[in-house]
């Protein structure tokens, strides 16, 4: 935003000036220019860092409206009323009536909408305004909902979940039709995602309820502020909506240190069990700390290797997605008190958390992005002229390197952003669903309201028309079955629910966060068998799969403590407190972050440049000299190939650094190309950084060029789709979000294998009979950005076309290491190198550390005799060939 604000004298009423005044702040500019912004009716973008006033920036305009709204309301009764107490009875009335939600807050996160609704209340409080403040979550009591939609507050702090129902609601108009403001918070968070489609689409609805109502965007982490500009803002109006992007001054430069244990860094796993005892030194010298973690079971792991050691006694709490709310809700209060020393936590608590005490954050593991370990850092020192403080500890030594990377992109103060994605049509189907639930519409305003939502501004009316027809019958190859059929088109041309029980149904299964099936883990004291079941108290939920291959008697750690697993009784799995030992632990689905393409360029910079060695431990620029020795270093721009024999087997093993999710998927179509010519593969590992594939055939003798050919997008692609799995699991997801398979019932909820057998029986009807169906189209579009990450995978094959790197080496390289001690990776447990017997693993680093003997492979033999024992996983098939559905899918981790 370019010109001066006005004063604040101007701009703010005398009693938020003198409030201001009392806490010895002066209002910033940014601040100034949403007020200024909001009276002429403005759309703002808003990117402050964090801790500089931000949230309060979005909330000052509504708080002065509101205000001066009451006191003009006063005045005017007053004036009418003057010796008519008619008059003043019927004014006294009619203010009792419900008039609206003025201002609408969205949080990605629960916990950071009862957050802020707290801080909210205290400049409210402080100023005595009259003004009702209320959070609406997927935690809020029934009866708490329901008289929000009866007397709404002026303003609400909800999720996008929430906001589908509310809009999904008869009470919709009432609720909204006065709307003023609609604040997103951490938007960068939101837009790039389903959630953020729903949302998009919700906004356009709002658009049609409230035309007159402005948007306010809030981002501390923003690469490029138009693509959220334009998420922002309704778009395909007769007169473009005008935006304001508002930047607020940088904030200080944070304080990143990376350990530099003095113990061995492990050459691959996740757990950094090696730095426990140096995390909890760094707790004991902080305030208040924050741990973060990527995964759930990281945080179980940490937080007990922790309270192990925690021979002061200090308190320190966990906080992840799984436990049960009221115990969430138990450790945000006691962060906002200040009585705990350090909290363990995943992405729970990544977002504009305000906890003032809270000096130090420490990241275990690779922050896989340059925005988001941005964010987390921003929780430490939450005051805008004070640096952050973190500690990243890196978990193995090539996320030693992604560390460094992030570190240096953050204080040249770069970041990594997402481009506006194109809209699922799942969720369009969700959302169609939901209009006709709150009321009968016309398809064509319906098709103009959705095009102004940005991820939808391109959508074609054929499309739409599709969709349409799909959430009314099925599609052509199910318009026979009644059940359906969820929209008709009445006479007046309206299309409206089919029955009361489609409503019902949709309220129950709205969103589009779709989690493993799960179960509540239920603890009592003791067991004596179902028939004599206590209620015990619910700690959380587990991942249903986990649990059932759990046998009675087995413990494993959740909630921060041993469990002992009794029984499974309907949607409840019954614990009793555990003995001490070495528990399993829970290994959840969620929570795994990919590797950013921005960080991933960095990475492949810094190993390429010698020079920027010199900050690394030793340990690892040892590592990669002797990688320089026995064979090369990668060049950013190219990908290095290294192939060697090893125990009977032959070895591939690349470089790609394009995350796990594109490398699993670019060795799924590998193996089957090296199966094609006769190889024998016998599996393959992918992690964030690289894929080793083995097999019995030599692979050295491949053309390397012709084997990455980007020709695989092509008939090798759509032959592995047709058959796997996992195109399978986004299309149950798909069919989840987009209503034709449905989880929850009014006294029921389907099992995992139910939902599961119903998906796979309907994907195999529509691939043979309708193949263009709408869900198929979403399932494939999620594969290309998401669980498959095939777009990127393309990209890949386009940028190595040409610049491959192939050494042929006679054993292990120093860079391959980690890959190999992936292999053999235990399922349920602690992490692969930790797993692995440990003279499997000094073997494999003493070979690829050794500078001795030759490093080319035309001078030494293969080596002979049989398989290594030590690399096989539990039911690898060893020298004999595996079945082809176990050689494509069961080798992939």
């Amino acid at each position: 935003m370019t010109g001066t604000p006005e004063p604040a004298a101007d701009l703010l009423p005398p009693r938020f000036a003198d409030w201001f005044a009392a806490r010895g702040w002066t209002p910033r500019p940014f601040q100034l220019a949403l007020v200024a912004a909001a009276r002429e009716g403005a759309h703002v973008l808003l990117t402050a860092p964090t801790g500089g006033g931000k949230t309060l920036a979005g909330f000052l305009p509504s708080l002065v409206e509101l205000s001066q709204r009451r006191a003009a309301v006063r005045h005017a009764d007053a004036r009418m009323a003057e010796g008519n107490p008619v008059v003043a009875r019927l004014r006294a009335r009619a203010r009792l009536q419900p008039q609206g939600i003025h201002t609408l807050y969205i949080s990605p996160l629960k916990a950071l909408a009862v957050d802020i609704a707290r801080n909210l209340e205290a400049p409210v409080r402080e100023m005595g305004l009259k003004i009702r403040v209320e959070t609406r979550t997927g935690d809020t009591s029934a009866h708490r909902r329901q008289r929000q939609k009866q007397v709404p507050p002026d303003i609400l702090l909800t999720t996008p979940e929430q906001l589908a129902l509310l809009l999904a609601s008869r009470e919709a108009p009432l609720l909204f039709g006065s709307l003023s403001c609609v604040i997103l918070d951490e938007l960068h968070a939101l837009a790039p995602s389903k959630r953020g489609d729903l949302l998009s689409l919700d906004l356009a609805r709002l658009h049609s309820l409230a035309p007159g109502h402005r948007r306010v965007g809030l981002s501390a982490t923003v690469d490029d502020p138009a693509v959220l500009g334009r998420y922002l803002v309704p778009q395909n109006l007769e007169t473009p909506a005008a935006l304001r992007i508002v930047r607020g001054a940088p904030g200080a430069v944070p304080r990143i240190l990376i350990l530099d244990t003095e113990r061995e860094i492990p050459w691959s796993g996740h757990m950094a069990r090696h730095a426990i005892e140096e995390v909890m030194d760094a707790i004991r010298k902080a305030q208040t700390a924050l741990v973060f973690v990527n995964t759930r079971m990281q945080a179980e792991f940490i937080f007990q290797e922790l309270w192990r050691i925690n021979a002061d006694n200090l308190p320190i709490a966990l906080h992840h997605g799984s436990l049960a709310p009221d115990q969430r809700r138990k450790v945000e209060a006691a962060m906002a008190r200040g009585v705990l020393r350090a909290v363990v936590c995943t992405s729970t608590l990544d977002l504009g958390i305000d906890w003032g005490a809270v000096d130090l954050v420490i990241n275990i593991g690779a922050p896989k992005g340059a925005s988001r370990i941005a964010q987390r850092i921003g929780r430490s020192n939450h005051r805008m002229n004070e640096p952050s403080q973190a500690l990243l500890v890196p978990s193995n030594r090539f996320e030693v390197l992604e560390c460094e990377a992030a570190r240096a992109a953050l204080l040249a103060g770069e970041l990594d952003g997402e481009g506006l994605r194109e809209g699922a049509l799942d969720v369009l189907a969700q959302h169609v669903l939901g209009c006709a639930v709150a009321a009968p519409f016309d398809a064509d305003a319906l098709y103009r309201e959705v095009i102004r939502a940005a991820p939808y501004a391109g959508l074609a009316r054929a499309d739409f028309d599709r969709v349409l027809d799909y959430v009314a019958t099925g599609g052509y190859a199910l318009r026979a079955y009644e059940r359906y059929a969820r929209l008709r088109q009445s006479v007046d041309g309206l299309w409206r629910v089919a029955s009361p029980q489609v409503a019902q149904r949709y309220r129950l299964n709205c969103g589009t966060i779709i989690e493993e099936p799960m179960l509540k883990v239920r603890l009592v004291r003791r067991y004596a068998g179902p028939r004599t079941l206590q209620p015990g108290r619910v700690l959380g939920q587990l991942e249903e799969w986990f649990l059932q291959q759990l046998s009675p008697g087995d413990t494993f750690l959740f909630a921060g403590q041993i469990l002992r697993h009794e029984a499974i009784v309907e949607m409840d799995a019954i614990v009793t407190p555990g003995p001490p030992g070495n528990p399993k632990i829970p290994s959840f689905e969620g929570g795994k972050f990919p590797l950013s393409t921005f960080l991933a360029q960095r990475v492949r910079e810094m190993i390429e440049d010698p020079r920027r060695w010199r900050d690394l431990p030793e340990q690892v620029r040892t590592w990669l000299e002797m990688q320089r020795l026995r064979s090369v270093i990668p060049r950013a721009n190219e990908m290095l190939v290294e192939t060697f024999p090893r125990a009977g087997r032959h070895f591939l093993v690349c470089y790609p650094f394009d995350g796990r999710l594109c490398h699993q998927s670019l060795g799924m179509l590998l193996t089957r190309r090296l199966e094609r010519m006769g190889l024998k593969p016998l599996g393959f590992v992918g992690s964030e950084y690289s894929l080793a594939i083995w097999a019995l055939g030599n692979l050295r003798h491949v053309d390397v060029d012709r084997l990455f050919d980007e020709d695989m997008m092509g008939d090798d692609l759509d032959a592995w789709l047709a058959e796997s799995a996992l195109l399978k699991r986004s299309f149950r997801n798909c069919a989840m979000i987009g209503g034709l398979i449905e989880k929850r019932f009014v006294r029921e909820e389907r099992t995992g294998r139910q939902v599961t057998f119903s998906s796979d029986l309907i994907y195999d009807v529509l691939r043979s009979h309708e193949p263009d169906h709408i869900l198929l189209r979403a399932a494939q579009q999620d594969a290309a950005t998401g669980s498959l990450d095939i777009r990127r995978l393309g990209a890949l094959l386009r940028r190595v076309r040409g610049h491959i790197t192939v050494r042929h080496l006679s054993r292990v390289s120093p860079l391959a290491v980690p890959s190999l001690l992936e292999i053999g990776k235990v399922p349920v447990g602690l992490d692969a190198s930790e797993a692995l017997l440990a003279e499997a693993s000094d073997t494999i680093v003493r070979e690829a550390m050794s500078p001795e003997g030759p490093t080319d492979l035309q001078e030494v033999a293969p080596a002979p005799g049989p398989p290594d024992r030590s690399l096989r996983r539990r039911g690898s098939p060893g020298s004999t060939r595996p079945s082809r559905q176990r050689r494509r899918e069961g080798r992939s981790r």
